[in-house]
């Protein structure tokens, strides 16, 4: 129970940063902000896994990677997860991953603004 709320506590953090630094960035042709979250969430995440790994407490460690970053940006362990794919020798799953995710994300997002717009 105790992970719930650090997932939960971290994850509304988390959330609110996102919305502070797309505030802080604003809106611009190209989506600098989302790049910007995307990217600082995977750099924060491979510093904590590298710095703490498993020498935090579980409940701590689950918070700060999937509630804090998880709810900063989820493209950070999707990066995280890939390059740990590639450090184990399994390139065939890093490749299939980011091309399953990105591909795959488009098509669904695409899929769901169609069913969306024609219900509306």
């Amino acid at each position: 129970m105790r992970e719930f709320l650090w997932v939960g506590a971290g994850g509304a953090l988390g959330s609110a940063t996102r919305y502070a630094m797309i505030r802080w960035l604003g809106e611009l042709a190209f989506p600098a902000a989302t790049l910007a979250v995307n990217l600082s969430g995977s750099l924060l995440l491979g510093l904590l896994v590298g710095l703490v790994g498993g020498r935090v407490d579980v409940v701590i460690r689950t918070g700060l990677f999937i509630g804090l970053l998880g709810g900063f940006t989820t493209f950070s362990t999707f990066s995280v997860e890939t390059i740990s794919l590639f450090r184990d020798g399994d390139a065939f799953q890093a490749v299939g991953n980011v091309v399953v995710s990105v591909l795959g994300g488009l098509t669904v997002a695409w899929i769901g603004l169609i069913v969306g717009e024609s219900l509306a």
